[in-house]
């Protein structure tokens, strides 16, 4: 702490202090989390498909919003692309709320590229920085490796998986995040205790 600028060390002296304070609700936060992320492990079509649907609703609110912005701001440089870009935002979310089945067969399609591309950019991020990241590149080599085997895994299950990858995948993000939350909860509980 004491490596720290003054307004560093108030505002970590402030964090570890409404830790301790709230351990509790921390705690509470991180089992239901956990819990909704076993559910969707349990369940993972309904997961996928509210996954699926909250996306649409994103979708609309965003396309609203940049409806009403740009119709503001339609004087501005760029007024036909941002009415352009909430315009196929609406649309995504129209078509996603007509069809969740369908868009979430499109949405791990999306996924699947999502992790060929990030595997093969933190494949060549670690290996072309391995000097720099001496020590710590294997985990970038490892992260692109672990998302190229997902993809294949995914790929190989197709077009069946679509029905299970999201969900399945959205709970174990839950499921870590309310892990580590009950995590950070006991041990801001123990050094409150010490």
């Amino acid at each position: 702490m004491s490596d720290l600028p003054p307004d560093n060390q108030k505002i970590e002296a402030a964090l570890v202090r409404t830790m301790h304070e709230h351990w509790g609700l921390f705690l509470g936060e991180g089992i239901i989390i956990s819990l909704l992320g076993l559910g969707a492990m349990l369940v993972p079509f309904m997961a996928g498909l509210a996954t699926t649907i909250f996306l649409a609703w994103l979708f609309l609110l965003a396309g609203g919003v940049g409806l009403v912005a740009s119709y503001r701001g339609r004087t501005a440089p760029g007024f036909a692309w941002a009415l352009l870009s909430a315009i196929v935002a609406l649309i995504a979310g129209f078509v996603l709320l007509l069809y969740p089945v369908q868009g979430l067969v499109t949405l791990t399609y999306v996924l699947v590229a999502y992790f060929i591309a990030d595997g093969v950019l933190m494949i060549s991020l670690a290996l072309s920085h391995r000097r720099e990241m001496s020590g710590r590149w294997e985990w970038l080599l490892l992260n692109g490796v672990i998302d190229l085997v997902l993809a294949g895994i995914i790929l190989v299950a197709l077009p069946e998986a679509a029905v299970w990858v999201l969900g399945l995948l959205v709970g174990i993000d839950l499921l870590f995040g309310g892990a580590s939350l009950i995590g950070m909860a006991l041990a801001a509980r123990k050094s409150a205790q010490s």
